[in-house]
This record gives C-alpha cells, structure tokens and sequence, in this order.
C-alpha cells in the first residue's frame, strides 16, 4: 500500500490570472443568459430559427481570436473575420457579430481610453476585411444603403477611396448605435458599465441595466428592422417597465410576439459586462 503525505516543503499552487480574453467570453456569455432581456433570446426563450446554444457557442469558439487580439498579434479586420468566419459554423445566423464590432477593440486597448484611439488607426485593409466578415453573415442592412456589402464594388470603392475600417464606422454612426460607439468614445458602453456598478451585484442588474438602456436610447436594430417610431415605442416602453407602469414579463412577451428585439443595445450591453469585469465588478447569482 502506499501513502500519500503532505510535504512540508510543498507551497500552495498559484492560480493563473483570468485573461482579458476570457472576461470578454464570459461577459458574452453573461449576456445571453441573463433573465428576460426584452424581445432577445435569454435563458428564458429562444427563436424559431436561433437559440440560446448558437449564442454560447459563439461565445466558446470566439475565444482563441480574443486571445491572439489581447497578445497584439492580430489586426482589427483580421480579428473580425476570423471571429465571424470561426463562429459561422452552426446554421443560427448572425448571433455576435456587432458584439464583436464592440469587444475587438476594447480588447486590444485593454479598456475603452486605449480602444479609442486604435480604432482611428485601423486600415482600408481592416476595412475590406470587415465587409468580407459582414458578407458571410445575416445582419440586417438599409436597402438604400450604396455601400451594399453583397456587392464586390463596395469593397473596391473601399479600396480606390481608401476608406478605413474607422471611416466606415463613421459612414454608418448615425443610423447605427454600434458604428456610433467607435466615433464616440464608446459612451454607452461606458454608460452600461457605470449602470452595474451603480445597481451592484447580481444577474438581475444585467436585465436593469438592458432596460435603463432601452429606456433612454431607441434602438437602431429595430428601426433597421421595423421603423424609427417602432424604436421610439419600444423605448417608452422600456421606461414604463422601470416605473412599474408594466410588468417585465408582459413587456418581453409583447416583443416577442411581434418580433421586435433590440439587437445593438444588446451588443452594448456585452460591451458594458466586459469592461465592468475588467475593471473589478463582481457578478453573483
């Protein structure tokens, strides 16, 4: 027989630091299972054609791009189509890909002063690759839009314009809450993170901090999706909720029923999560 004995000598073993990578995957997974978030696909419900496991897979397989992004040895462009094109594998559709517009960055500048400021050094080769990403998903686009990303032209306008990948955040900021981010100093993700800190622990300040959100600013998913007054009713909406006037669980059944959800402020809401962990916030149950 043998015995085992502890050796007096024996140190205890040193944890490995969480990454900043891993925090942007857990803030990802965060998100999405968080309880009744209004009209998006939570732990609580799903859609017909996208669920809540496309959502974690996403967050799973995103993980080595956030990792070669935080070690500096990848290019804004080049980390969005390799996190689209390695996420792309299930047939859920587009589940991450303006969270990813959002969370590169934030990576790569280890916080939102630093993401800032590379986003206005990206390239017109970031920006091609960003319409190549664009192109292998299903995310909604304006019709009127001359920048279609399904046409090859765009990409050589992109080219012979020499148009950054930063220019054609700007191009779209104002109709896209998400674009807005990079040219405004990512201030609603600033917002969302100052929201969980003020609102404390817990996954239910997820779900406050979303509606606090949706309350103050119309979502430009859904006026993509629907029309601009649709986003100013949902947001009024919102608000309601926050004051008591409606219930949570009717406001989310509402929006699902009629298909509204509000895809950006999510994606800002990942953002939120990411830098709130980052700089210490403590998520409990």
């Amino acid at each position: 027989m043998v015995s085992w004995r502890r050796s007096s000598l024996m140190s205890q073993p040193t944890a490995e630091p969480v990454t900043i990578a891993e925090l942007a995957q857990f803030a990802m997974l965060l998100e999405v299972t968080a309880k009744q978030k209004p009209g998006n696909i939570d732990r609580c419900h799903d859609y017909d054609d996208t669920c809540l496991t496309h959502f974690l897979a996403s967050a799973v397989l995103a993980g080595p791009v956030f990792s070669r992004v935080a070690a500096g040895g990848i290019s804004l462009g080049e980390a969005m189509y390799d996190a689209v094109a390695r996420t792309n594998i299930h047939n859920g559709g587009n589940t991450h890909f303006g969270a990813f517009i959002l969370l590169l960055p934030l990576i790569a500048g280890k916080g939102i002063a630093s993401a800032a400021e590379l986003v206005k050094m990206t390239s017109v080769n970031d920006a091609v690759l960003f319409y190549q990403a664009f192109g292998l998903t299903q995310v909604r686009v304006r019709s009127e839009d001359p920048m279609d990303v399904n046409d090859p032209s765009s990409i050589q306008r992109l080219i012979d314009e020499e148009i950054t990948m930063y220019q054609v955040m700007e191009y779209s900021a104002s109709h896209d809450m998400v674009a807005r981010e990079w040219t405004n100093g990512f201030l609603l993700t600033r917002k969302a993170a100052d929201l969980l800190f003020e609102l404390g622990d817990g996954a239910e300040n997820i779900t406050r901090m979303f509606l606090s959100l949706m309350a103050k600013y119309p979502d430009t998913f859904i006026a993509k999706k629907f029309d601009e007054a649709t986003a100013a009713a949902v947001m009024q909406k919102a608000a309601a909720v926050l004051a008591g006037a409606q219930t949570l669980a009717d406001f989310d059944e509402e929006c699902i029923r009629k298909g509204i959800n509000p895809g950006s402020l999510a994606d800002i809401c990942i953002a939120g999560i990411f830098i709130a962990l980052l700089e210490g916030w403590k998520w409990d149950c």
